[in-house]
């Protein structure tokens, strides 16, 4: 057991589940968006849709969808910085099926990205779908993400950037839709890469998107 199973993480309250990992779930959506979104279709799951209001999520989720962290006093009034952004979000109660009770699914300028996440306790996540693909993150680790066509080597050419930049994989999964078709690559690094590392992996044909998710709790 770590401290943090003890005291908890340091956060705006008034739940680590429904208010910091919320908050965070967000903060993963728009940190993979790659910009602050201007529409938001968020779906609400168990817990989260039966008394995730009265514990802050929804204004929680919006918040890490603003760019704020878990300790961020403004979280409490994340709506009216979303309306002065021009953020529009929307809520709704869903079925998420057999998963987490403290679940969103959250769907960025009309599906330009999806991402499907769950509040564990603690403040802490886990993310299990991207953009339709069923991925396995906890936002400890840095972690760039990376989609592509599904071809022979890229595995090998994005890992070779990696090294000859110093880095460690601590994990790297591959996810494709079918042979040949969309593909997700997750890669879990030791250390933050530099953007001189980034910009060489967004040269890197064939690759589509390249995105940076630092780590989630680093301010804990």
């Amino acid at each position: 057991m770590g401290i943090m199973d003890i005291i908890g993480p340091v956060m705006v309250g008034p739940s680590s589940s429904h208010t910091a990992g919320a908050c965070r779930i967000g903060l993963f959506a728009r940190q993979l968006l790659g910009r602050l979104p201007r529409h938001a279709q968020i779906d609400l799951h168990g817990s989260f849709a039966a008394t995730g209001e009265g514990h802050g999520t929804p204004l929680a989720l919006v918040a890490g969808l603003l760019g704020f962290s878990p300790e961020d006093e403004r979280i409490p009034d994340a709506f009216a910085w979303a309306r002065e952004a021009q953020l529009e979000v929307a809520f709704e109660r869903k079925d998420l099926g057999n998963v987490h009770p403290n679940s969103a699914r959250i769907h960025l300028d009309h599906d330009d990205r999806v991402v499907s996440a769950s509040s564990i306790g603690g403040g802490r996540i886990h993310v299990w779908g991207i953009d339709g693909f069923q991925v396995d993150l906890d936002g400890e680790y840095p972690t760039v993400l990376v989609s592509y066509p599904d071809q022979r080597g890229v595995l090998g050419c994005v890992g070779s950037v990696l090294a000859e930049a110093g880095l460690n994989i601590a994990t790297i999964k591959a996810h494709r839709t079918e042979r040949g078709g969309e593909s997700l690559m997750t890669v879990e690094l030791d250390q933050v890469p530099s953007a001189e590392t980034l910009d060489a992996l967004n040269h890197l044909h064939p690759l589509e998107m390249v995105r940076f998710i630092p780590g989630l709790y680093s301010e804990c």
